[in-house]
């Protein structure tokens, strides 16, 4: 049930931003706010507290990012706070980043490699990509030596696994298939 609140609140903030076309302003406060609570795990916990009073977190918010973030994102960031819905900040924010990726049609692409991929490679894959899905393609790339080599790549729902433990999982299975074939 979360998901689907966290993305209302998104939705509103997103159109009001929108509305008022302090869209690119609010995107960079939306990055922003992501990347604080990415690299503070004490202000998730702080959000997710119980304990912490309304008035402490409304302080803390205010101290943090006034000056720093529009004020419609600032009092959007309160107006949680006040609602008693601020454990739902994170996912508010990647609901958020999701609707403005749609709008200007970027997909996030995942990739895991065996091993790391240089600038030309990079680009190679991000233009393939790109040609398949008809979108602005963001990667993350990491690497997974456990793929003995080449690479796993997730697209929204689509997985394209190019794996080399992926091509011998798949013959080891013809394999079987064939000797269970071959014996009856």
């Amino acid at each position: 049930m979360s998901i689907s609140v966290a993305r209302r609140y998104a939705l509103a903030l997103y159109q009001e931003a929108n509305e008022k076309g302090l869209a690119d302003r609010v995107d960079a406060d939306i990055d922003a706010l992501r990347e604080t609570l990415d690299n503070s795990k004490e202000l998730q916990a702080m959000f997710r507290s119980p304990v912490v009073s309304r008035e402490k977190k409304e302080a803390i918010i205010q101290q943090l990012f006034e000056g720093k973030i529009d004020g419609m994102t600032l009092n959007f960031i309160r107006m949680l706070v006040q609602k008693q819905r601020e454990e739902l900040l994170p996912s508010v924010v990647s609901a958020y980043q999701m609707l403005r990726d749609d709008r200007l049609g970027i997909v996030e692409a995942f990739v895991r490699t065996a091993k790391p991929l240089g600038d030309s490679e990079k680009e190679t894959l991000r233009s393939t990509l790109e040609e398949r899905s008809g979108k602005t393609v963001r990667m993350n790339v990491d690497v997974d030596s456990s793929l003995l080599g080449g690479l796993v790549v997730r697209v929204g729902d689509q997985v394209y696994d190019r794996s080399v433990r992926h091509q011998l999982k798949t013959l080891r299975d013809q394999f079987k298939e064939r000797v269970f074939l071959s014996q009856n």
